[in-house]
């Protein structure tokens, strides 16, 4: 056998039997082969989970109806855009779509979706804050707009008038959250119970089939399952629930993007409108000051989301803050007395021309603590080593942008619009405005929210029962970081005055 081999190869270090094999058909078609089947592999992977298909926003509206429902770009972009955080934030669109179909008795009521408080406009495929794109396969991510865009009825038989930039009174993300937990924990959240729900919405292929099963749906579950650990906090050292309409936003900051250990403080808030930004240039933002320019705020929440920095987010950001400058709030939906308004508009010059005005001496400023006197948890939530440590990693991060801090207070706002954001105080502990004028004792300490049915009379929303058509959350002043007092400016006045102040603020 070895006389037709070379010496060299026969007594060599070994390598001619290798040398002989490259040269063998047979293995060089193999190879080549294998080099294929890899390539093809390749190919189908990044296709199946990595391929990104540019986002249509319009794409679910039929033709007949895109004039109607898309007549601007910028706010369907708002309402429905995607931020990018697909790879990291992304749920497979099939599981989006049928979980409430697979697990209703583990929703808060019916409809779906609905039953968390998510305004849902009529002909679109999601609700409003949650964006569909193709990453491989289509994934739902959340936009600004799931905290942001408001609905309001003038009555119990009258449809909800979506407010896009207003304050997401009805939403409920924690018990949004608390869904999903509930659902990855369910034994039933396995490939045999959701395939069928899947199959009968969606036409998939026999290879599809095999990728859910064998990995989306088990990927998507113990995703679920990793991010509620990262939420625990939530409940932790007796915080209470956050209902309709709040989160806790420095704490999300604090534990999310500087991953810091839970320091047992609780900040729960209100959302805030976000329309007029023109007007709040160079204010003191969030509900303590923290972030003192638009387009900060705007790249934070963006970044809380999930959103990855880079050339395309900034000149997104850029885009929404173009957009909100703009926007203004909607007027109020019923009559006002013009003569009550005008004789009112002098009292409110008086007693909230300072802090609401422009040039007032504290017109988008902080008012220190001690002189506004509301609950301070939310105040004591952050501090200055909170704010230089956020800065250090956006700057990591590559985002420029004015730098957050420790404020003194809480901030003044100018009041445009303020009929919809109720209730009131930075922890919505007031349900409506003739609430908030009354002293603190005469406050409610338990009352309801999450019913976008205006109460025209007191300027607030629907806060006792019956309720028609409104799942709503037991608000307990009580509770920490929930408290009711503070914020004394007109509790003095006479009725009369009162009557004719809020009268005046209908027109803001």
């Amino acid at each position: 056998m070895n006389a037709s081999i070379p010496e060299s190869e026969a007594k060599g270090s070994g390598h001619g039997w290798i040398h002989r094999l490259l040269r063998h058909r047979g293995f060089q078609i193999c190879v080549a082969a294998i080099i294929l089947v890899g390539g093809v592999g390749a190919v189908f992977a990044y296709y199946e989970f990595f391929r990104v298909v540019p986002q249509v926003v319009c794409g679910d509206v039929e033709e007949a109806n895109r004039a109607t429902l898309c007549a601007d770009e910028a706010e369907e972009k708002f309402k429905y855009g995607s931020l990018g955080a697909e790879a990291d934030r992304g749920v497979p669109y099939t599981i989006f779509h049928v979980l409430p179909r697979a697990f209703p008795d583990l929703l808060p009521g019916s409809g779906g979706y609905r039953a968390f408080g998510i305004p849902w406009e009529e002909g679109r495929e999601l609700p409003v804050g949650f964006a569909k794109k193709t990453m491989g396969f289509p994934r739902i991510t959340q936009n600004c707009a799931v905290c942001h865009a408001a609905t309001y009825r003038t009555g119990p038989e009258a449809k909800p008038v979506l407010v896009v930039a207003g304050p997401s009174l009805t939403t409920d993300v924690q018990a949004f959250l608390d869904f999903l937990e509930a659902a990855a924990n369910d034994p039933r959240f396995t490939a045999d119970v959701l395939l069928p729900h899947i199959e009968n919405s969606f036409d998939l292929s026999f290879l599809d089939k095999l990728i859910h099963r064998y990995l989306i749906i088990p990927l998507t579950r113990k995703a679920v399952l990793e991010q509620a650990e990262e939420f625990a906090w939530m409940r932790a050292h007796g915080r209470p629930d956050w209902g309709p309409g709040r989160d806790d936003p420095m704490n999300l900051t604090k534990f999310f993007m500087i991953e810091m250990e839970d320091d047992g403080t609780t900040g729960n808030a209100d959302f805030p409108s976000v329309w007029n930004l023109g007007l709040r240039e160079g204010h003191s933002l969030n509900w303590a000051g923290e972030t003192q320019d638009p387009l900060a705020v705007i790249i934070d929440s963006a970044l809380g989301l999930g959103a990855p920095p880079g050339d395309a987010f900034t000149e997104q950001m850029t885009e929404i803050r173009a957009y909100l400058r703009d926007k203004e709030p909607p007027p109020f939906p019923f009559e006002i007395d013009a003569a009550k308004a005008e004789a009112g508009e002098p009292i409110y010059k008086e007693f909230c021309g300072d802090c609401h005005e422009p040039g007032g001496a504290y017109f988008g400023k902080v008012v220190p603590i001690d002189d506004i006197g509301t609950d301070r948890e939310r105040f004591d939530t952050w501090q200055q080593e909170h704010a230089d440590a956020t800065n250090r990693v956006a700057l990591d991060m590559g985002v420029e942008r004015k730098p957050m801090v420790k404020d003194v207070g809480y901030a003044s706002q100018p009041l445009d619009g303020i009929w919809l954001r109720a209730p009131y105080l930075h922890n919505g502990a007031v349900p409506s405005l003739r609430d908030l004028l009354k002293a603190p004792e005469e406050r409610k300490d338990v009352f309801f929210r999450g019913c976008d049915i205006y109460d025209e009379a007191a300027m607030g929303f629907q806060s006792e029962p019956p309720f028609y058509d409104c799942r709503v959350f037991e608000f307990d002043t009580r509770l920490r970081g929930n408290g009711n007092g503070g914020h004394l400016y007109g509790v003095d006045l006479s009725e009369d005055e009162k009557d004719k102040l809020v009268e005046y603020m209908k027109t803001l």
